[in-house]
């Protein structure tokens, strides 16, 4: 913790008392929760950004929506559209966020919307003349209005919600106590090769109950980046000179695992909307070396003036091992609530 977040700790306290109150109120019924008859399935963290919660929604997709009618619903932060948006032909990622807008892209046999308020989201989405079997509740952990049947809640490997404070002094939302009412913990971002002495560790750390799952992934990236015009594989990008660009929570693996010592990396704020001097000025540092971004800064970036040199690396989260537990368990808790 800096100086700063140290002298803010009484805020954390007062932060925290809020949060907790709020919470107990939900628990007790006193503040009302909104239930649905299907599975609704709601991933998120404790902390504030960066813990790959939208890979683990296209793992789930993946996992359900060959089987399943699926939706997915997320705030579309950022947006600068209002309300509930369903996602067709005329949006781009400024009407429903980048993250929503990606997964639109990806999974044309998957409706996806967005609305600051789940309750009337969920509701929107069951009055459509074709409506899910299954929806899935992005960054939904603190919307406690609507009770999901089944709560996945991520923690990075290397920021574990056990070692973190409230805010402001740390990055926690709320208490850490708030975990318990998490069905499956992963802990993401995670070494590749991670032994069960490790493992086992993090199980104590986390404080869980004897009903809770832990699963333990890793960013899996591409072998291939994807540009307008063509793919190339990585092997051959590693060494050319080029332009990473970043405007996500935690950009310091994507980095890594592109660049060589010729490479320059351009940082912006997670969710950045790039201006026309921000596109300008990328143009310029670039100076006719592709530029590499994240899937996620692609979706808005495609339409702009770099497109022409304009690439992404996909990534994907995958497990270190338990993964045939964890597809059981969701397979399970969605054919008993169907």
């Amino acid at each position: 913790m800096n100086i700063l977040r140290k002298i803010l700790f009484p805020f954390a306290i007062l932060y925290g008392l809020i949060t907790s109150i709020r919470n107990f109120l939900f628990d007790k019924g006193i503040l009302k929760s909104t239930s649905f008859n299907l599975p609704v399935i709601a991933v998120g963290n404790l902390s504030v950004g960066g813990t790959g919660k939208t890979p683990q929604i296209e793992y789930l997709i993946r996992l359900l929506s060959d089987k399943y009618k699926a939706a997915t619903l997320s705030r579309g932060y950022k947006r600068k559209s209002e309300g509930f948006v369903l996602a067709d032909n005329n949006s781009n990622a400024e009407i429903l966020g980048d993250e929503p807008f990606q997964f639109y892209q990806k999974f044309p046999n998957v409706q996806v919307a967005v609305d600051a308020n789940r309750t009337n989201g969920i509701q929107q989405l069951l009055s459509q003349p074709s409506k899910p079997e299954i929806i899935l509740l992005d960054d939904a952990f603190q919307h406690r209005k609507v009770k999901a049947g089944f709560y996945i809640l991520l923690t990075s490997y290397d920021d574990l919600y056990a070692d973190d404070f409230m805010l402001p002094t740390g990055n926690l939302r709320e208490s850490r106590s708030g975990a318990k009412r998490a069905n499956i913990v992963v802990v993401t971002k995670c070494p590749k090769v991670l032994s069960d002495e490790k493992q086992a560790e993090i199980r104590l750390k986390l404080k869980l109950t004897c009903s809770q799952q832990v699963f333990f992934t890793f960013i899996d990236y591409d072998t291939v980046i994807y540009g307008k015009e063509e793919n190339i594989d990585v092997a051959e990008i590693k060494s050319e000179p080029k332009l990473l660009l970043a405007g996500i929570a935690k950009p310091k693996p994507f980095f890594d695992y592109l660049k060589n010592e010729n490479d320059e990396c351009l940082t912006f704020p997670d969710h950045h909307h790039f201006s026309d001097s921000d596109l300008d000025s990328i143009t310029t540092k670039a100076n006719g070396r592709k530029i590499i971004t994240t899937e996620k800064d692609y979706v808005r970036l495609k339409d702009s003036i770099l497109v022409s040199q304009l690439y992404y690396l996909p990534i994907k989260s995958s497990f270190i091992n338990h993964q045939q537990n964890f597809d059981a368990t969701i397979l399970e808790y969605v054919k008993l609530n169907l």
